[in-house]
């Protein structure tokens, strides 16, 4: 769940929480809670020159203003720790003034003593201020602008003022103001209200190069930030009570629904590290256009500060009546949550603007900065792939295959033993010189099992056809009464000469009728446990006794199929991994495909479908009347996306820098799934009476059309996507191994 990737942000994210450990534990912040300053005493003594004696304050302030020359993604990755710690007092508040000044024509005076502790600084989102020109220049102030964080206590205060010429932003002393604190929703950081009466300000003291769009932005990723160190802590704590606490005779965390719910809290909280991740990183590149960093700010509004409200949420339901009580940290995690949702603004208004942009046709598409060491690799394979162009189809495709460029991740001689960032490149450079490599389908998922458990003669037999796209392959796992159950399967293998008999049924095989070959696991010792005595196998589908099914959908095709097993014969050649092993094997098949979907989740139809709907930019139509709330819809969507996009970088990324993807790549599957089901639904409920027009062949309808079109497109989508959330491992199975094996709960017991 952690914002940072790289070596320096996890260092930099260490040595933060250390702080946090040492200068503020849980003593220190229910001390702030129920004091009657909000701990904004011991803030100005002890916490605030602390964490600016350790830099902290002045990360993404220039060095030549006092601060430490980084940028907002490293004050992103102190912002989580300190969320997470809950640290009390004024530090968001004077790191959020910090950073607009930062980004406005400010003199450097203005960041004296922000970046250095001696000052605090507040930031007023909320209008309500109004100014008129003086007579020298300046401004006479009046109207109040309520609430603003920290403006209790700031030494410096950051103002939008509507004048006759438009908003501007100025930065005033408290003095001449009436600031009145107010009571906070947040019992460890105080908010006040800030009032003018023809208050003077110095004509200076106009921030120029600001604009709201540029303030709130600022804002949603400083508050998002924030807000992900309360949804990373709020999992930690609700998954470990879900370990300890113990009803019925078990802990909690074993029941599904607890389960569930802890899964369901990672996903969110790892989907709000993205958004606040590339929000963050927006900022900071040179050249991007404002209106993408606009889009990047927009979707971590959406996104981050509502993973905290929901996470914080169900922390305290999985706590029970512990986590009702005043005495437990919970409630305090979650009234900080609500606070920076209630100050940043609803999520429903970030999601419409988010709508906006992307319906104007901006977008942020994912992009990979690779190391400066990677233009001579580059070169090396752009030289050995021109080669290839230089073929004819045919062959092209054998040297592909033979020269490991088909899957260059495997090892020799079946790969090239590509790292992360070969195998991008490897990517890049075959699409540039337009080279096709085979659609493997089923079979880039057998063959990782034969190069690791195969024989040689059946990786030599098998492996080079099937890399050349010459072998079509199914897969005979699934069962009636064993779906996501493998070890639950019946069909059963018995020792005959040579080899063995496989006789039972399998379901929901895909490419059964257009498959060679299969791979097929069968019981070989009933009386061993679950999941032991099975064994894998390699079956040819054209062997006598094999008798293949379609088995028709809701959408009326048959792309699955039945296969019935009756006594069909394997050689012992044709046994992968050794008698009774298969369930090992099995696993590295299952690892492939979970990889394989997370990494190409847009089934059916995803954003741009429906902003093509939404704009009818098909044949001309004018697309369907959305109302407001259906574009607020269409905005979470486009967020939604966006998020998901970034998630897949950061485990690009993740591999590039040589981690492991952890929760991402899981959470990422299951996610884009739902995904692309939500959207089905949506695109079909706004087409009002078109959406009972049906579509009675595949390719009819197209996302943008009218009428009739567009009717059969997404009402087709609507029965389609049904199946995203049934294959590859039912939702609820997928939740299961995200509680169980990334947040270590305990698993169901076994079935008798």
């Amino acid at each position: 769940m952690a914002l940072g990737l790289t070596e320096e942000h996890q260092a930099l994210a260490g040595a933060v929480r250390g702080w946090a450990e040492r200068h503020c534990p849980p003593d220190v912040v229910r001390a702030a809670a129920d004091s009657r300053d909000s701990g904004a005493a011991r803030y100005a003594a002890a916490l605030g020159p602390s964490l600016a004696a350790h830099g902290v304050a002045g990360l993404h302030v220039p060095a030549d203003h006092g601060g430490q020359g980084f940028g907002l993604p490293e004050l992103a990755v102190a912002l989580e720790e300190l969320g997470r710690a809950l640290v009390p007092g004024a530090f968001l508040p004077t790191v959020f003034a910090s950073a607009v000044l930062a980004a406005a024509d400010a003199p450097g005076k203005l960041l004296d003593g922000l970046t250095g502790g001696a000052r605090t600084g507040a930031v007023a989102l909320t209008p309500g201020l109004t100014g008129r020109t003086d007579a020298r220049g300046g401004l006479l102030i009046d109207g109040v602008a309520a609430p603003v964080l920290g403006a209790a206590t700031a030494d410096l205060l950051i103002l939008p003022v509507r004048t006759d010429a438009g908003e501007i932003w100025a930065a005033a002393d408290p003095l001449g103001f009436e600031i009145t604190e107010r009571s906070s929703l947040d019992l460890t950081r105080p908010v006040a209200t800030v009032g003018g009466a023809g208050v003077t300000l110095p004509a200076e003291r106009v921030l120029g190069g600001l604009n709201r769009t540029t303030v709130t932005g600022l804002a949603a990723t400083l508050f998002g930030a924030e807000a992900c160190g309360i949804a990373a802590w709020a999992v930690a704590t609700a998954v470990q009570y879900a370990k300890i606490r113990k009803q019925f005779g078990r802990p909690i965390g074993q029941f599904q629904a607890v389960k569930h719910r802890c899964a369901k809290m990672l996903t969110v909280a790892e989907q709000a590290a993205a958004a606040v991740w590339d929000a963050a990183r927006a900022h900071g590149e040179p050249g991007i256009p404002a209106a993408q960093r606009e889009f990047a700010a927009s979707v971590a509004g959406v996104i981050a500060v509502d993973a905290a409200v929901s996470c914080a949420h169900d922390a305290i339901q999985i706590l029970g009546g512990i986590g009702y009580t005043w005495e437990h940290d919970a409630h305090l995690y979650y009234r900080r949550a609500l606070s920076l949702r209630a100050l940043l603004g609803p999520s429903g208004q970030w999601a419409e603007r988010a709508a906006e942009l992307a319906l104007a046709g901006v977008r942020r598409p994912p992009r990979v900065d690779l190391p400066a060491d990677a233009q001579e690799l580059r070169a090396d394979v752009r030289a050995e792939l021109r080669d290839i162009a230089a073929l004819d189809p045919l062959e092209q495709t054998r040297r592909l295959a033979a020269d490991g460029w088909v899957m260059p991740h495997l090892p020799r001689p079946w790969g090239r033993a590509a790292g992360p960032l070969e195998q991008i490149i490897a990517a890049e450079q075959v699409q540039a010189a337009g080279l096709r490599a085979p659609n493997l389908f089923i079979a880039g998922w057998v063959i990782p099992a034969l190069v690791e458990y195969g024989t040689p003669w059946q990786q030599g037999q098998f492996l080079p056809p099937t890399l050349r796209g010459e072998l079509v392959w199914c897969q005979l796992f699934s069962e009636p009464d064993a779906g996501s159950d493998l070890a639950g399967l019946s069909t059963r293998a018995e020792r005959a000469e040579g080899g063995w008999r496989i006789t039972g049924q399998k379901i929901w095989t895909s490419l059964a009728r257009q498959a060679a070959w299969a791979i097929c696991i069968a019981r070989t010792d009933p009386a061993a446990a679950r999941h032991a005595g099975i064994t894998y196998f390699l079956v040819d589908m054209s062997a006598p006794g094999i008798e293949v099914r379609p088995l028709r959908e809701m959408t009326g095709d048959a792309i699955f199929n039945q296969v019935f097993l009756d006594g069909v014969f394997v050689p012992d050649d044709c046994v992968v991994g050794g008698v009774n092993d298969g369930w090992r094997v099995a696993r590295t098949t299952l690892a492939n495909e979970r990889v394989a979907l997370s990494s190409s989740w847009a089934y059916g139809s995803g954003v741009g479908e429906l902003l093509e709907l939404a704009s009818g930019r098909g044949d001309g139509w004018a697309g369907p009347q959305l109302r407001p709330a259906d574009l607020r819809q269409l905005g979470r969507f486009v967020c939604d996306g966006h998020a998901l996009d970034m998630l897949g970088l950061r485990i690009t990324l993740k591999q590039l820098s040589g981690t492991e993807p952890g929760a991402t790549s899981s959470v990422r599957k299951l996610l884009g799934m739902q995904h692309a089901q939500q959207i089905a639904d949506f695109g079909w409920a706004v087409l009002g009476p078109d959406g009972a027009l049906g579509a009675s062949r595949p390719d009819e309808g197209t996302p943008g059309a009218s009428g009739a079109g567009a009717g059969a497109y997404w009402s087709r989508q609507v029965l389609f996507t049904r199946a995203l959330t049934i294959g590859g491992g039912t939702t609820d199975i997928q939740l299961n191994i995200i509680a169980e094996r990334l947040l270590g709960l305990p698993r169901d017991p076994e079935a008798p």
